[in-house]
């Protein structure tokens, strides 16, 4: 066959871009075979897709005007408002984490706890005084703040036996799990967080799981070693009940647990238990427009690096810029307090008013999960899909602890979670009503089950005549039933014969239930174990 010259190629090609550009303007005049209009002030036909008329009806902003494309004052200064308001509520939704860890450090500065060898226990447990997102009433909390820039690297010594442990940064990632899902393995160990950016200490480290001999005082030693994104980061353990008593972990905690500067690890100071149980406190970020006085303090206190610039330069639209005072107007105050009020609500119908599939547990079902899409980091199929920014603002807006021991499969250790709000016919549950839950027999926990009721305005312990709104299956003596599985109950008034299986609501006030297993076992993760619906029996 002849060969094609590439000159009439080319001329063909031309030919082909041309056409598809002049029927991309689609005009009605091409198809009728007329000459395309040239709008008055134009040269050349110009597509309206690319025009703004004088007058734009929007739904949410009424009438914008414009002469020639350009914007009246009046159109203007409503734009500019709205574009803040915009800001301020992705803000409020998209920098919660940091707020929340931000409250937490507040919760323990107000409780005297402002030194890592100062640390917050709960030694009867946590009951339903403190404020506390989605705390658990079955094991022992000891929990402190660490300052990497005040006091440089920081070493934890954990010891033997403790439960799960984590340190989240101060936006509330990941940075090491500790005791059994850790490196350590519940064996115990020593930990040693470096501060972001740190270059005072020739150390290289494969990974968290390995150890890595440092200098400690006058001795070396073996660390497993972490490098946090941040200054602050909350450190958390939990350790377990015995015989369905704190005593062990109580002991435990304040005979091995160490937390020192590095520098001052020739002489550590004497640690120091502030006992939390039965503490009023707050450690929950606000929701109105307190809620960015927070975050200034946030961006202030951490490096730049904290946070990508595009997360940041959202703070600084409104004001909020490392090494500036936040200092907003009347105007800007007045838009803040709107954009809280309308990012709570929001936040609320993500947690509250679930839409995501993938959510649920179990189809037809209501019990639900906590770290939605399965991952740790809230990233859509690996990160192909970007990070899921609903289902992180849903997990941090009534829970705390991110770990990926919450979330992987780790049969026997670890922990697992479901929750929900709605009885089995999807109505939210109500708290002068009666209903109950069947937990079928061999509930698949290691260590144990329970379950715990929250309050929707707080997400903390629902506060009734119980100290404890709560039931597990250690520290309580549950009447069975005959095929070895358990009725709760909930209810303003407990069913006669079944106190120990009850757990007292508020006429008035809505609760939502957390399930828990710790060292959860195969059952739970192929669903061949799963719990019933909680049904209304009113």
């Amino acid at each position: 066959m002849k060969e094609i010259p590439k000159n009439r190629i080319s001329k063909a090609i031309g030919c082909l871009v041309w056409l598809a550009l002049l029927l991309s303007f689609n005009w009605p005049a091409i198809a009728q075979g007329q000459e395309p209009e040239i709008r008055e002030g134009y040269n050349t036909p110009i597509p309206g897709s690319i025009m703004t008329p004088d007058t734009v009806e929007t739904k949410h902003l009424g009438t914008l005007k414009f002469t020639d494309g350009r914007p009246t004052k009046k159109t203007a200064d409503k734009l500019y408002d709205h574009l803040a308001y915009l800001r301020a509520i992705e803000i409020f939704l998209n920098w919660m984490p940091a707020c929340s860890i931000e409250a937490m450090r507040m919760g323990h500065v107000n409780s005297g706890i402002t030194k890592p060898n100062q640390v917050a226990i709960t030694e009867q447990l946590m009951d339903s005084n403190p404020l506390f997102l989605t705390g658990n009433t079955d094991t022992v909390y000891a929990s402190t703040i660490l300052d990497l820039e005040r006091d440089g690297p920081t070493v934890v010594e954990i010891p033997p036996k403790c439960g799960p442990g984590t340190v989240n940064d101060a936006f509330f990632r990941f940075v090491v799990d500790m005791g059994a899902p850790g490196p350590d393995r519940g064996k115990g160990g020593k930990y040693l967080i470096l501060p972001p950016n740190y270059k005072g200490l020739p150390i290289k480290f494969p990974d968290n799981n390995s150890t890595v001999p440092v200098r400690a005082g006058d001795a070396t030693e073996n660390f497993y070693v972490v490098q946090s994104p941040s200054y602050i980061n909350w450190l958390i353990l939990r350790g377990f009940l015995v015989d369905g008593k704190p005593d062990a972990a109580i002991k435990m905690f304040k005979e091995g647990l160490k937390i020192y500067p590095l520098q001052k690890a020739a002489n550590p100071p004497t640690m120091e238990f502030f006992n939390l149980s039965k503490a009023v406190l707050n450690t929950i970020h606000a929701n109105n427009d307190m809620f960015f006085d927070e975050l200034n303090h946030v961006i202030q206190k951490e490096p730049i690096g904290l946070v990508d610039p595009e997360l940041r330069g959202l703070a600084a639209a409104i004001g909020i810029e490392k090494g500036k005072p936040f200092e907003p107007d009347a105007r800007m105050r007045a838009i803040l307090k709107d954009a809280a009020a309308v990012g709570n609500a929001i936040a609320r119908s993500i947690t509250f008013n679930v839409r995501n599939s993938e959510a649920y547990l179990y189809d037809d079902s209501q019990w639900k999960v906590g770290f939605i899409g399965g991952d740790y980091r809230w990233l859509k199929d690996g990160g192909t899909g970007g990070r899921n920014q609903d289902a992180r603002t849903a997990f941090f807006y009534f829970a705390t602890v991110n770990t990926p021991a919450m979330v992987k499969k780790i049969v026997g250790a670890g922990s697992q979670y479901a929750w929900t709000d709605r009885d089995g016919d999807g109505r939210y549950l109500e708290g002068d009503k009666n209903y109950k839950l069947n937990i079928p027999a061999d509930a698949p926990a290691k260590d144990f089950w329970s379950v715990v009721v929250y309050d929707p305005q707080t997400r903390s312990q629902l506060q009734t005549g119980q100290p404890f709104p709560s039931r597990n299956n250690q520290k309580d003596k549950f009447v069975e039933n005959a095929d070895g599985s358990v009725d709760l109950f909930f209810g303003p008034i407990a069913p006669k014969g079944k106190e120990n299986n009850w757990i007292q609501t508020v006429p008035g006030k809505g609760w939502f239930a957390i399930l828990r297993l710790y060292g959860p076992l195969e059952p739970w993760f192929d669903k061949t174990w799963r719990p019933g619906e909680i049904e209304l029996v009113d």
